[in-house]
């Protein structure tokens, strides 16, 4: 444990992809219907930390955070309607909370988008980092087992880890039921493990501030502006930063987990409506049968803006079993 007197100096390393799973789970699944905010969550690490080391929180200091994530590249993002955009705007939201990204490109492995070696990188960033910049603790934001031979490394070197992680249940976008769990290999080799699902869903803390901070504010949607020639391209709320939230709000995980073999013909594309919403999920009146989609297949549409009865396009896809589902999702506006 460090001196009390001394800087408790903190870590931080994001698996991306699980990261943006466990935001979209709680805006599109969970009733608080709202993403993680970094800011929330930094605040709630040093909290934590403080907590679990005996120390001053005002001591507790993140003096290094990282973002590791598989990304597609800018032409395939290009074709993904404003994901170009979106993805700046993240981008935006991590540099003003001083987290450094570090990007691979989402390459194709047997008809199916994948990210590969992410999890070395991570492992091997926080591995040197650690060694010269001597973290007190180490914060892991995910669930895979896999990084257990880091955490050992890791601790040869005497800094305690911290993994935040989450539990839960959801419907994928095929339909069908999944289960997020954490490696408990993983969780018997950290020094503190923080079960971030219970302490969230724990009815006597709903009034913590720092839990509450955990989330988005939900706001008015922002507006977007052109480039000018003076250089700005913002609007005065993402010039004060009031904006960045909202932007990461609407901005979502490309769907890297679709099959090759929709029809993408324009003129196959379909219109019909949307006949219910679940969470995270919908289905489009389309017979015989109705059609389901899932939010990671809607395109220039946040879910959450969606109304049963309102007009969409799409395509016809296919799930692991054959079954016709809805792809490619386009709200109609009036």
């Amino acid at each position: 444990m460090p001196a009390q007197s001394g800087l408790t100096r903190i870590g931080v390393f994001y698996d991306g992809n699980y990261f943006l799973h466990v935001s979209n789970y709680y805006n599109y699944s969970h009733e608080r219907r709202s993403r993680i905010s970094i800011s929330g969550l930094h605040a709630f690490i040093r909290r934590q930390v403080a907590e679990e080391e005996g120390v001053n929180e005002r001591l507790c200091q993140i003096v290094d955070a990282h973002y590791f994530r598989g990304r597609l590249n800018a032409h395939e993002a290009n074709q993904r309607g404003n994901q170009l955009f979106y993805d700046r705007l993240f981008d935006d939201i991590l540099m003003s909370e001083g987290v450094v990204t570090h990007y691979l490109p989402v390459k194709t492995y047997q008809g199916y988008r994948q990210e590969k070696g992410i999890d070395v990188w991570l492992a091997l960033e926080a591995f040197e980092l650690a060694q010269y910049k001597k973290f007190d603790v180490v914060v892991l934001i995910t669930s895979d087992g896999d990084y257990v031979p880091l955490i050992r490394k890791l601790n040869t070197l005497g800094s305690r880890i911290m993994v935040l992680s989450w539990d839960f249940e959801f419907l994928n976008e095929q339909g069908e039921k999944q289960v997020t769990r954490t490696s408990q290999d993983l969780l018997e080799e950290v020094s503190y493990p923080v079960g971030m699902h219970a302490l969230i869903d724990d009815r006597s803390r709903r009034n913590d501030t720092v839990i509450q901070n955990l989330f988005v504010k939900q706001q008015s949607r922002p507006t977007f502006t052109a480039a000018t020639t003076n250089g700005s391209n913002y609007d005065g709320d993402y010039m004060n930063g009031s904006g960045y939230n909202n932007a990461y709000q609407i901005s979502d995980e490309p769907n890297y987990n679709v099959a090759d073999d929709v029809d993408d013909d324009p003129e196959g594309r379909k219109i019909s409506t949307i006949r219910s919403l679940k969470t995270g999920y919908g289905f489009v009146n389309y017979p015989p049968n109705n059609l389901f989609f899932h939010y990671t297949s809607l395109l220039d549409t946040d879910f959450n803006e969606l109304q049963v009865d309102d007009e969409v396009e799409f395509s016809i896809g296919h799930n692991a079993e054959g079954k016709d589902i809805a792809v490619d999702v386009r709200l109609l506006r009036p």
